[in-house]
């Protein structure tokens, strides 16, 4: 989720940014295998898309499914989706896989969890396909390798048994990252284990590195800087970028958030890299091959006094000119690029209140915002302002929050449609034109 309350899991990320993550051929390009999409950039890349809905109203489903509570999002790869929830009354964390075609469930997982955690309604991260596995964390650090096609468990980790994990406060929540033969994860583990990467097959330990006492809930990834690929992990005291293959450190820009409020994943272009945090603003460096320097800082002094973009969640869209994401509360803002000035903001798309919450999805020359309140916002958005093209509802708002409904889990786009859920049922939408 963070990715979502945090939180979910989930929690977006786009242009000039080309990762390092194979698409194997059990997972098409037209998949949603992980947090991000296939590229990890957030960005729908298919075409024959819609340009308006069909109504204003619920959006007509393929088919539903019944879940329970959680702020995952899915992920959708090879004919199968996968979802993780919680069934509060029994105590028990689950995996999902259903159908693509038809929501039919194909298996199902599940283990007894106790939650400790803040905002304890279900797993946040959302699950990895890769190469015929299914890779999945649990809200308390439980980790686990399966079949992706039956299901059947690989191997396993407890975060907080085998590592000495403090969870944060409000749950694990980064989901991790493949690249090669490592499964790279925020784990928060003693003993330099801040980041730890594991032999994806085998779940065997190939490195650990970075300390800090909070463990944050920003999903790692993989970007290249003067030529050199770098694993950017943003965690409550620093901004760092290792060695993906050695976990050696390349560089650290010191940056200490409040609360460990480390959420939005940072964005590329060219040799800059964005970050925008709840309490302490946005922030951007100008990265090399083995450092990182200031190019602006945001001034605000608070999650309410804020002249940049104060994200609890989304993950912001970037592009050569302009920045777009959701502020502190609610605002989607549009700041320049080159000196984060704000252009413009707008609650049209969105709502007012503390950590309200949109989802930002680009597709060609326009923008799909999922709000939290179940909304699906065909939307284009420039320097020159917002323009809403279409909208309609996706999935009912069903956690209270602040007073109010909301959803937190990140959709997935795949297959010329979206798959959503909330904590009573998953759907999938065609969205072909």
């Amino acid at each position: 989720m963070l990715q979502s309350c945090v939180w979910a899991g989930c929690c977006l990320r786009v242009i000039g940014c080309v990762l390092v993550l194979a698409v194997t051929d059990s997972v098409r390009a037209d998949d949603w295998p992980q947090w991000g999409g296939p590229q990890r950039d957030c960005v729908w890349h298919e075409t024959g898309i819609v340009q308006k809905f069909s109504t204003a109203g619920l959006l007509p489903r393929m088919w539903s499914v019944p879940i329970s509570e959680g702020y995952s999002g899915p992920a959708v790869a090879a004919g199968r989706v996968y979802v993780t929830d919680r069934v509060a009354d029994e105590g028990l964390e689950r995996v999902l896989c259903v159908d693509v075609e038809t929501g039919r469930e194909l298996w199902k997982y599940a283990h007894p969890v106790r939650y400790t955690v803040s905002y304890p309604a279900g797993p946040r991260t959302t699950p990895v396909i890769h190469d015929g596995l299914c890779y999945t964390i649990g809200a308390e650090g439980h980790m686990f390798c399966f079949d992706a096609a039956t299901g059947e468990v690989r191997w396993s980790k407890e975060f907080q048994k085998d590592f000495g994990t403090k969870l944060p406060t409000w749950g694990m929540a980064a989901s991790p990252l493949v690249d090669g033969d490592q499964l790279i994860t925020l784990v928060g583990g003693e003993k330099g284990g801040l980041v730890i990467s594991f032999d994806r097959r085998t779940g065997r330990e190939l490195w650990r590195s970075l300390e800090d006492g909070g463990v944050g809930y920003c999903p790692p990834v993989i970007y290249e800087f003067g030529g050199r690929r770098q694993l950017i992990l943003w965690h409550p005291a620093a901004v760092s970028a290792l060695d993906p293959a050695t976990g050696q450190l390349l560089w650290q820009h010191p940056w200490n958030i409040r609360y460990g409020l480390t959420v939005p994943m940072p964005r590329k272009l060219d040799d800059r890299l964005f970050l925008t945090a709840f309490y302490d603003g946005p922030l951007m460096l100008k990265v090399s091959a083995d450092s990182a320097e200031v190019v602006w800082k945001g001034k605000g002094t608070s999650e309410q006094d804020t002249d940049g973009l104060h994200s609890i969640m989304p993950t912001p869209v970037v592009n050569a000119d302009h920045i777009f994401g959701v502020c502190s509360y609610g605002q989607l803002r549009c700041l320049n690029t080159s000196d984060g000035a704000r252009r413009w903001e707008t609650l049209q798309a969105t709502g007012s209140g503390r950590w309200w919450n949109a989802f930002l999805v680009p597709n060609g020359d326009r923008t799909f915002l999922h709000n939290e309140q179940g909304d699906l916002i065909i939307a284009k958005l420039t320097g020159a302002g917002y323009e809403e093209l279409s909208r309609a509802k996706l999935v009912e708002p069903t956690r209270p929050v602040q007073r109010r409904m909301t959803i937190w889990s990140h959709p997935a786009f795949a297959m010329k449609s979206v798959f959503a859920r909330n904590d009573k049922e998953l759907v999938r939408v065609n969205l072909a034109e």
